[in-house]
């Protein structure tokens, strides 16, 4: 298949929804993952740094592979690891090799996505990644201020793993954030992901996607600007539409970012492939895949893959399909077998 008959196949036009009930109504988010350079070394990073356990790994190729990530020649090492109750996979093309995350990447470029792990204390965790010389992405712990009455409390730093993507570690005062996260920590410094957020052009199409076609429910918003966001994301006169995402299970959730200001991000690769060390994918757990494929066909959603039954030493068995959201992150809907 030539490349541009795939991102036909990718990129078709997107349209909304014809009508309110979901068309593939999500149970859960299951895991988010990302495609990596070297997966050993990015392992050690989850797993030594931020102590994730890995739980399951394997090698795969073949034409359900293929299918399923929409590479030819795919041949793939992935790991899926695990930090409290949140789960990510990290995936290594081993063929075709993919293209690095652009050198001036903008938390505000519409790639942009990361998963938000929580901290039980955000200035021991930042002492803990200086003696791991983690990379930076914002200039330092950022607290929210108080003016902000949804946000208000909320600590955060971005950082980068060994492949420049971006990742967030998190801390929820008192009054804010999910229940379990004000458990008693037993010690533990890294407790779980709260969300990964997703950089959006319009929340409002966003929304006709993620609430009204896949039936995630709004938890939150907040509007957020200042110094301090400005330094969070590394963006000066970054000014954020934010708005959290559940489904049913609860967290992981996902979290719209629309930059209102400024307005110079910019957009997702039409020729991104699943190789290419940008890429995410968010695992969502559904009833009926076959059922779900049917329904977004015909709201003219871009596919990456058809449906495809796996026997997937990586994955696991499991019945699914990837598909884009408006702006072209990708989603990867799951039936468990």
């Amino acid at each position: 298949m030539s490349r541009f008959a795939l991102l036909c196949l990718i990129f078709p036009a997107f349209a909304p929804a014809a009508r309110a009930d979901p068309a593939a109504p999500v149970r859960s988010v299951l895991s988010v993952g990302c495609t990596v350079r070297d997966l050993d070394r990015s392992v050690e990073f989850f797993s030594g740094v931020l102590n994730f356990e890995k739980i399951a790994g394997g090698e795969d190729a073949g034409p359900e592979i293929e299918r399923l990530v929409g590479v030819f020649g795919a041949r793939i090492r992935a790991a899926t690891l695990k930090l409290g109750d949140e789960r990510i996979e990290l995936t290594e093309y081993l063929a075709p090799e993919g293209r690095p995350i652009p050198v001036d990447s903008r938390s505000n470029d519409l790639w942009f996505q990361h998963i938000a792990i929580v901290v039980s204390d955000i200035e021991s965790a930042y002492r803990h990644f200086r003696k791991f010389n983690v990379r930076h992405a914002s200039s330092g712990p950022q607290r929210l201020p108080d003016s902000n009455p949804n946000a208000g409390g909320i600590s955060a730093f971005y950082f980068k793993d060994p492949d420049g993507h971006v990742l967030e570690i998190i801390n929820f005062p008192p009054d804010k954030g999910d229940a379990k996260w004000h458990k008693p920590a037993a010690g533990r410094l890294f407790l779980g992901i709260d969300h990964s957020a997703i950089v959006v052009k319009d929340t409002e199409a966003s929304l006709k996607f993620y609430r009204d076609q896949m039936g995630l429910k709004i938890a939150g918003t907040s509007e957020n600007f200042g110094t301090e966001q400005e330094h969070l994301n590394n963006v000066f006169g970054a000014r954020l539409r934010i708005t959290s995402l559940r489904s049913p299970e609860g967290s992981p959730g996902i979290e719209l970012l629309e930059y209102l200001a400024p307005g110079n991000g910019r957009a997702f690769p039409a020729d991104t492939l699943s190789c290419d060390l940008w890429h995410w994918q968010t695992k969502l757990r559904i009833s009926e895949a076959r059922a779900a494929s049917e329904a977004l066909t015909n709201f003219r959603v871009p596919f990456i893959s058809g449906t495809v039954a796996t026997k997937s030493s990586s994955f696991g068995p499991d019945t699914g399909f990837m598909v884009r959201d408006p702006d072209g992150h990708a989603l990867w809907l799951y039936q468990p077998k």
